[in-house]
């Protein structure tokens, strides 16, 4: 699974309970996204969570 490459949000894992309580395992996934952005001055391709790309973290290229 991809990663965030600004915060480091990935996949977090925990327990699915039914309505007649039986337990099975399941996992949560980020939003992540495959974006342009600028990094050092060039324009390069990363993994970005949604909130990161809502708050301005990234300055996405043209």
């Amino acid at each position: 699974m991809a990663k965030c490459d600004l915060c480091g949000k990935g996949v977090s894992f925990g327990i699915k309970v039914s309505h007649s309580h039986r337990r099975s395992n399941r996992m949560w996934k980020p939003n992540v996204r495959k974006v342009k952005a600028v990094v050092n001055g060039t324009n390069k391709t990363v993994h970005v969570c949604s909130r990161c790309l809502r708050s301005g973290k990234v300055e996405r290229a043209v």
